[in-house]
């Protein structure tokens, strides 16, 4: 496994890992990283370059193999029709856009890409791909988590999500999955085009820019329009699609949400939302006649950009935020408290990317620091760092609710407790002290990624 090691290497590695990037069709890095292929020390140097730029790498020898999957609806007045839905409503629940009510806790689905098995690869079942990933689904579900977020780009992870849902036909009413229409490369020039956003074609996968071409498997494509989605999710109409475009410099993207637009009407969308927007870019495709729904930012203890103008623009446009990254990958939990640097393995996506926002926000000493001042909230309530730092973000102005990203289901009982207490203002206060303390973001939502300032 890697180690954290030095921040400072750690956020040159893992920085332009955006939430958005891993390809579909290409096996975990975690399940390779320790394969017996080629030298060990000259794999981990080549796996650190591709996560830099969001790819992960097949065998070596082996080109990556595409993952899409035909999902199939379920037959009408099948036997597990006629039973009762088992949906719970220990979760409260939220508008997110008229019309589209969501569990205030949302179901991540980029763990479902690859690279998410962390310590448990190999010690208990993977709860993050093939069977075990659809079975998953019903536990969060029975608990009132009934929202799943996805992309189009995060692996199989719609068509696992098409395939829970054509096998709970009574729990599918009930559920509400909100993906993503991630443009990149080939991909922002043809979205440029009605046809190209609303038809399936293969498109490339990546920009040519964002890795040095020799990571670049010559298979890196994946199925890129509304219409592949629809199929692989079973849905003949998107509750919510989030667009995501890659390179502000080329203004497709203002046609691109205007054809979501046309599909809105035409039934196959019913609501558009953006990911990763700035407020310039969110004002530009309003003045050009779009209605965003949401904005899915990250949004945590550890990086409060959306405070530096993004929740007062939604808040006058009317816009809900969505946020990710609320536990930083599992960082912002007890699990953490009072560890050392060296002791942390970097294990996971989610921690590769989240260990170089903690470098910007304050460095592994300040973050101890933090979690101390979460604890002590967290004992005096009787419950967790976790859910302190969940609390902490769903209090927000415009935050709908939050997209946590549980590996499997284990994770349900605490996510019930988030509602179990309320802070007071001194909790509030003595974790603003903290944050004080730390590195004060000046950018916007998604600039540092971008390769601009944090």
């Amino acid at each position: 496994m890697l180690l954290l090691g030095g921040f400072a290497a750690t956020q040159a590695a893992h920085r332009f890992i955006p939430r958005c990037l891993p390809p579909r069709g290409h096996r975990s890095v975690t399940a390779r990283a320790g394969s017996s292929n080629g030298s060990s020390s000259s794999r981990r140097e080549l796996l650190a370059i591709g996560l830099a730029a969001g790819v992960s790498l097949p065998p070596s020898g082996m080109a990556a193999q595409p993952m899409d999957v035909e999902v199939k609806a379920e037959p009408a007045g099948s036997g597990a029709a006629a039973l009762a839905p088992q949906v719970g409503k220990d979760i409260p629940r939220a508008e997110l856009a008229p019309g589209l009510e969501i569990s205030r806790i949302v179901k991540g689905c980029w763990q479902l890409s690859g690279g998410h098995t962390g310590e448990r690869a190999g010690a208990s079942p993977d709860h993050t791909s093939g069977q075990a990933a659809i079975d998953d689904f019903a536990p969060f579900v029975a608990a009132g988590v009934t929202t799943f977020d996805t992309a189009d780009i995060y692996g199989p992870s719609e068509a696992l999500i098409g395939r829970y849902l054509s096998s709970h036909p009574a729990e599918k009413p009930h559920c509400q999955v909100l993906t993503k229409f991630c443009c990149f490369g080939d991909v922002m020039d043809s979205a440029k085009e009605l046809r190209s956003v609303q038809q399936a074609r293969r498109a490339a996968c990546l920009p040519r820019k964002c890795s040095p071409p020799a990571l670049l498997p010559p298979s890196s494509t994946r199925l890129a329009s509304i219409d592949a989605s629809r199929q692989r999710l079973g849905l003949e109409s998107l509750p919510l699609v989030q667009f995501y475009w890659h390179k502000y410099e080329n203004k497709g993207y203002i046609q691109a949400v205007q054809h979501l637009g046309t599909l809105q009407t035409k039934g196959k969308v019913q609501h558009i939302g953006a990911t990763n927007f700035d407020v310039v870019r969110l004002k530009e495709m309003a003045e050009a006649g779009a209605k965003i729904a949401n904005n899915q930012v990250q949004y945590s203890l550890l990086d409060r950009r959306p405070e530096n103008g993004m929740a007062e623009y939604c808040r006058e446009a009317g816009i809900k935020l969505l946020p990710y990254g609320v536990l930083a990958g599992g960082l912002l939990t007890d699990k953490y408290l009072g560890a050392s640097v060296s002791d942390v393995k970097i294990n996971t996506y989610s921690k590769s990317k989240y260990a170089s926002v903690i470098g910007q926000a304050g460095g592994w000493d300040w973050f101890q620091s933090l979690l101390q001042a979460l604890s002590a909230v967290a004992k005096k309530h009787g419950v967790t760092i976790a859910d302190v730092a969940c609390r902490w973000v769903l209090d927000k102005p415009q935050v709908a609710g939050i997209i946590v990203g549980a590996r499997n289901s284990s994770h349900v009982a605490d996510l019930k407790t988030v509602f179990s207490f309320q802070m007071d203002d001194g909790d509030r206060e003595a974790i603003a002290k903290v944050l004080a303390a730390g590195k004060q973001a000046t950018g916007d939502c998604y600039d540092w990624e971008r390769g601009g300032a944090w």
